[in-house]
């Protein structure tokens, strides 16, 4: 058991590096102007989407070296967002940069990033703006950041960026975060069980939850993940829920902090 949960955390620090460097090649040779694009983020460019997992990765490998040093971020964080505007507490300094420095800034926090990820074992648990969570599930939500981020960037940039079969990382975080999904908004779980069964890009079938569960949630993986992440809203995909597993995709967060409202759905009259 503990072997097998060793080489799935194996498994996450290489996909979290693979993730990473695949957004790097999307964004490493664009031009300066292209850094300005802007992105499906309301006031966000190309260079803002770099800069909050810049931010966030730095942030991420001081929480696993320092936890102490990152609680003191946090309460930093708190009463810069409440000064200044969170974007300008997070973002102002990068925004200050170059390109060429912002890429070498955002390299170097995923470098200090994986570093720090070395130290993990199966038994850590790691402050985060939201509750502590598992080394697995930490790591999971690095990878989701820059998975969804470089969405964003790609959507600006109009790169098609093909899925992968690291987003099993990301759909396995947006089912286990269901509860908090509720826990966020101060909304109590509805009662009943909910089953996922995506299919990966690769045309496997991923599963997550008991068979006996009330509903069942399925399609592709990728559009699960762009919902979980708030890039897409359930009702503009292929997706297929009943009440319960709706319910649920319609207040869907994979990531921590305030409740936050996804895109609405395009299909309105």
């Amino acid at each position: 058991m503990t072997t097998n949960a060793s080489s799935e955390l194996d498994t996450l620090r290489r996909d979290l590096v693979d993730e990473q460097a695949a957004l790097d090649e999307v964004v490493g040779d664009i031009k300066d102007q292209e850094w300005q694009r802007a992105t499906p983020s309301p006031g966000w460019s190309v260079a803002d989407q770099i800069g909050h997992l810049t931010y966030f990765d730095t942030s991420a490998a001081t929480a696993i070296a320092d936890p102490d040093d990152f609680r003191i971020g946090v309460s930093e964080l708190v009463a810069g967002a409440t000064n200044e505007g969170f974007d300008t507490f997070t973002l102002g300094g990068f925004r200050s940069l170059s390109p060429n420095e912002q890429l070498a800034a955002w390299r170097r926090a995923r470098r200090a990033l994986a570093d720090a990820a070395q130290s993990l074992r199966d038994e850590t648990r790691v402050p985060w703006y939201g509750p502590p969570m598992s080394a697995k599930s930490f790591l999971s939500a690095r990878l989701m950041e820059t998975w969804a981020h470089g969405i964003d960037v790609a959507s600006a940039l109009d790169v098609t960026r093909p899925p992968t079969e690291r987003l099993r990382h990301v759909a396995r975080l947006g089912f286990i975060t269901r509860r908090w999904s509720y826990q966020v908004r101060g909304e109590e779980l509805p009662a009943g069980d909910v089953r996922l069964e995506l299919t990966s890009p690769a045309g496997e079938t991923w599963t997550w939850g008991p068979a006996s569960g009330v509903d069942t949630v399925k399609g592709p993986a990728e559009e699960f993940c762009l919902v979980v992440t708030q890039r897409r809203h359930v009702d503009d995909t292929s997706l297929v829920a009943g009440d319960l597993g709706h319910h649920w995709l319609v207040r869907a967060q994979a990531f921590a902090g305030a409740a936050s409202d996804g895109p609405k759905p395009r299909n309105i009259a």
